[in-house]
This record gives C-alpha cells, structure tokens and sequence, in this order.
C-alpha cells in the first residue's frame, strides 16, 4: 500500500513542495512545477478550488459578475476556473511563482496578474478594494504563514468574504491550530465573523500511509468563509 495509487514521480513532486525547503527554492520549484501541476492535481483529485469556489458562491449576495475577486496564491488558476463557472467575471491574481502566473495568464481568467510572495510583502492592492478573497491550498507548513491574515483583511472591503482552506493531514496540524487559533484571535477581536468551517473528508489523495486519515488513502481539509465587519445593514423598507 505504498504511494495510495499514485504515481511515484506525482507523490516525490507533492512532497517536495511541502519540505521544510528555504522560500527561494520552493518558489524555483513551482516555477519548474508550473508545466506539470494541473496533470499531478488531476492524479490527486484535488478538490479543493471547487469547493472553495461552491463554498463562497453560495455565501455571496447576487449578482457575482460585478464582484472584484482576489485569488492569493493563484497558481495555474484552477480557483478561476472554478470561480468562473459560478459567474465570477473580475479576477485579479497574485503568485509567488512567475512560472506558474505565465500558467494563469495563459487561461485568460484573469483580469490582471501580479507577481507578489505573501509574507514577505504586502499585497499590491490598496485597502478595502476587493469584494472577496480567496487562498486555496496555499495556507499549510512551510507555505504561506498565519500571520498574513490582516493583510488579507486589509485589502477586504467592510462586508466583503474571505475564502481559505487548509489541510487537516498529520504533518499540517501544527499549522492548522495555529491558524485555527489566529483566525479565532481576528473573530474575537470584532475583525470578522465566521460563517462556515466545514470539514471535509475526501480533500485529494494522500501521498503517504502516514498522512491518510485511516487508511481511507486520502487526506481530509477544510474550507473556511469569513465576513468582514462591519457587515453592512440592510436598508429598511
């Protein structure tokens, strides 16, 4: 039962990508990962930029198509897509990797792309432009830090969402709490509201025994909504 069904170079590749490596040299590997990322996510039945796209269509007042869209962390745009089938239309996307966003260009989704590395720098938006904002898969160790939060925040407008999600594997729990507790610190502090935390069982295929929840041969994850206040009144009459 080793590498769950998948295939050896796919699982070294997903691994690598989540070793304690230095940024500079995670950020080369993406840009060489650029070429081959959506066939290896297709082999992980990846699933998580379809039920963040799900999750925040379904938390988003209508009409969508107006709605400016912040993909953080957009890589090949597989979240665009997603975002895109549900009626987004204004989609605006900043990576770490220049070899992924010449990915992302590529697919026309985007309205304009820009190269950024969350953490180190701060977003190149101004406050309070976006009506909502999306990380997809990128919140884990050794990725993007929790304390990039209130720059997600910052460039939310009052009332507009935030979609993120994590990975519930063994080797990202210490992650997951401390994001868990640094989102719990915004909320607390009247930042933000959440509106949904839901876990899910099938995230995409474990690339180890180890990191499979019970031997199901997959890892689970979980997908958050956040408002931020203050949540605009609605009008009286």
């Amino acid at each position: 039962g080793t590498g769950m069904g998948l295939p050896a170079a796919v699982r070294e590749r997903v691994a690598a990508v989540h070793r304690g490596s230095t940024l500079p040299e995670r950020l080369r590997f993406y840009d060489v990962w650029a070429a081959r990322y959506e066939q290896d996510v297709a082999a992980l039945e990846y699933r998580a930029p379809h039920l963040a796209a799900a999750s925040l269509a379904f938390a988003f007042p209508a009409p969508l198509a107006g709605a400016r869209l912040l993909d953080v962390a957009c890589g090949t745009g597989l979240v665009a897509w997603e975002l895109h089938r549900r009626g987004f239309r204004c989609l605006h996307g900043v990576d770490g990797s220049s070899g992924m966003l010449e990915r992302a260009r590529s697919t026309g989704l985007y309205q304009e792309l820009r190269l950024c590395v969350l953490g180190r720098e701060p977003l190149p938006a101004p406050a309070e432009h976006y009506d909502a904002v999306t990380v997809v898969g990128a919140l884990s160790e050794g990725q993007v830090p929790s304390t990039v939060l209130p720059e997600l925040l910052r460039v939310t407008k009052p009332g507009g969402f935030l979609c993120l999600t994590t990975r519930s594997n063994p080797s990202n729990l210490r992650y997951k709490a401390e994001l868990e507790a640094a989102l719990g610190q915004l909320e607390r502090s009247g930042a933000w509201q959440k509106l949904l935390a839901q876990e899910v069982e099938y995230w995409e295929r474990a690339t180890t025994e180890e990191e499979s929840t019970q031997g199901t041969g997959y890892i689970s994850g979980v997908v958050y909504i956040y408002q931020k206040c203050p949540v605009p009144q609605l009008e009286e009459g």
